[in-house]
């Protein structure tokens, strides 16, 4: 996700995290060397000089700002948010969400690009060096976005299959005349109430996509054509990432911006279609009760942290490939508002789709509005089969969905790479001999282990690992890792770094969402997400075994595990009584006194401005 250019290396060493002056600086320090009594002769180190090793860097301020709303923009903004808002009190529903943005999104990802930024590390050895005790949180992130990304490229998958098959002479979701339908229960639109019919669109899903088994229970062979593309989707991956920054930072500029294009294209096209008005009436119908629901503003946060990508590591990792004095203040907001006007923005597109084709089937939205995967692989290829020009529409729909799926994608596993490099890069490079081998290797184990969700059975599979991974696990190391940083490393150091950075501390509102109001929500989330817990389910009917919700719990656990085991393990090998183990353990080892480069005017400036 990163450029880099051939003068835009840094260096940084590995205990103190103080970087290396130029040679401007060296210069200077030598005639003050000669000058009895300077200042600068009483802050020259008198240790021997520390090994360095050089990190990468964004080539240019934007890479970093487009692929950063590469990762947040995805396919939760399409087919999560505008569902959500609909379910959640329409408009109402906007009230929670902004206030949960401004007091959680934003103070929280301004947290992480500071810890990011500043120690230029990922998330596991950032997090060892400002809270040791919870070491374990930073390797949890890394876990959870790598499981995360073994199934996420799944839906990769099957967007190459419907961009294939939308170039077909008629699309083939649009009629029951196939092969794999079944004749009797197939309907050319959709079929309302009438629960013993399934779209025509809804069995392409099911019975050519997927060949959908009855159950997890019943796995059924692999899918071959899913397979091979499944190999094509991570092999998109890696050619896109194998250069690491150097390489991802120029393909953001395409697939960050691609989609914005197709996003504002089908609204005029779609806002234009008789009885779409009714779709973005229903979708944005302020329902005020709604906000005396506990769980609408739960949802409200849980889309916030989803949705930027809190917690999951991938926003620490970008941000310590930045300068280290990059105006990340300004950079938060830009993420944060661009990822939110594009949620707004997609419910517009899908809702006036839906309401188009309530209208032409005579039928009430609420029985065409879905959550999930059918949203973009069930209703909308249904809306284009009737809509003019489907031939146009339709590849250029999946290649949206192909775009906000791969920069998300390439995030997840360049928190991997990045922890693979921070913590072992010098052990393993002799072995592997170039970084690209590295990167390949972590590609092809993701592969084998997303081969599970090409089987016939394997939506049941891709559902159960959604459920427990993005549900269960992240609140868990949102809560953790918001009291790691804000309360135990602490609100007065964390506006240190932005100081040392930025050259002035964050301002009050900053200091008291850290302090306050952050882990607050996040605690109040945590708690709600516990009571209102509900098992996993595919569809409205089918419930799962419980060997399987027995699975599923195991994979949420395989996350937070990381958690006690790191905390344990950190007090286990500090010297010590108990009080004296738990008072190292908290205590940080990063040095926040020894920054030997000062923030440039023109961050200083735009600091004060933001």
């Amino acid at each position: 996700m990163m450029g880099v250019g051939a003068d835009n290396k840094t260096v940084s060493t590995s205990s103190k995290f103080t970087l290396q002056p130029s040679e401007e600086e060296k210069e200077e320090v030598e005639i003050d060397k000669m000058t009895p009594g300077s200042a600068e002769a009483t802050r020259l180190p008198k240790a021997e000089p520390q090994e360095t090793e050089t990190r990468e860097m964004w080539g240019r301020r934007l890479e970093f700002v487009l692929a950063t709303i590469g990762y947040a923009v995805g396919l939760g903004n399409v087919w999560r948010f505008p569902y959500l808002c609909y379910r959640s009190g329409g408009g109402a529903f906007l009230i929670p969400y902004m206030i949960m943005l401004f007091l959680c999104g934003i103070p929280l990802l301004f947290m992480e690009f500071t810890v990011g930024q500043y120690t230029r590390l990922g998330p596991v050895h950032a997090l060892a060096k400002i809270c040791p005790l919870f070491k374990g949180v930073g390797l949890a992130t890394v876990v959870i976005s790598y499981v995360l990304c073994t199934y996420y490229n799944v839906l990769m998958t099957w967007a190459l299959y419907y961009l294939l098959h939308s170039f077909s002479p008629s699309l083939p979701w649009q009629s029951c005349n196939n092969t794999w339908n079944e004749v009797g229960n197939c309907s050319t639109g959709f079929p309302g109430n009438a629960t013993h019919l399934k779209s025509a669109s809804q069995q392409f899903f099911d019975h050519k996509v997927l060949e959908m088994t009855a159950g997890i229970e019943h796995a059924g062979g692999i899918r071959w054509e899913l397979f091979g593309l499944l190999v094509l989707a991570w092999a998109i991956v890696y050619f896109c990432i194998f250069k690491g920054v150097k390489s991802t930072g120029k393909v953001v500029y395409f697939t960050a911006t691609f989609p914005y294009f197709i996003l504002f294209a089908l609204l005029i096209n779609n806002v234009q279609l008789p009885g779409a008005k009714d779709g973005i009436l229903f979708f944005l119908m302020p329902n005020w009760s709604k906000l005396l629901e506990v769980q609408v503003w739960v949802n409200a946060a849980a889309q916030i942290f989803n949705s930027i990508g809190i917690s999951f590591g991938s926003m620490i990792s970008m941000a310590s490939y930045n300068k280290f004095n990059n105006n990340i203040l300004r950079d938060t907001f830009i993420v944060c508002l661009a990822n939110s006007a594009t949620s707004i923005v997609a419910g517009f597109v899908i809702f006036s789709a839906i309401g188009y084709m309530a209208h032409i089937h005579n039928l009430p939205v609420d029985d065409i509005a879905t959550d999930g995967p059918g949203l973009v692989f069930v209703v909308y290829p249904e809306v284009f089969s009737t809509m003019p020009i489907s031939q146009l529409w339709a590849p250029l729909f999946f290649i949206m969905l192909l775009c906000l799926g791969l920069d998300s994608q390439f995030a997840m596993v360049e928190v991997a790479v990045t922890f693979i490099m921070d913590g072992f890069g010098k052990k393993i490079l002799p072995v592997f001999k170039r970084k690209e081998l590295i990167v390949l290797a972590v590609c092809s184990f993701g592969f084998l282990l997303g081969i599970p969700h090409i089987t016939r059975g394997g939506i049941y599979v891709f559902q159960l690992m959604d459920h427990y991974t993005a549900v269960v696990s992240l609140m868990f190391l949102a809560f953790f890792e918001v009291l790691a940083i804000t309360l135990i490393f602490g609100v007065r150091r964390l506006s240190i770094m932005v100081e040392n950075m930025l050259g002035k501390k964050p301002n009050l509102f900053f200091r008291v969402c850290w302090q306050f109001l952050s882990p607050m929500l996040v605690l109040g989330i945590l708690i709600s997400s516990i009571f209102q817990y509900t098992p996993a389910r595919y569809g409205k009917s089918y419930k799962y075994p419980f060997w399987a919700e027995v699975v599923g719990w195991f994979i949420s656990l395989f996350s937070i595990i990381w958690i006690p085991l790191g905390a344990l393990h950190e007090l286990w090998t500090t010297e010590g009584s108990l009080l004296q183990r738990l008072k190292k353990s908290i205590t940080p080892t990063l040095d926040l006194e020894s920054v030997s480069e000062k923030p440039s005017a023109e961050s200083i400036a735009l600091f004060t401005v933001a």
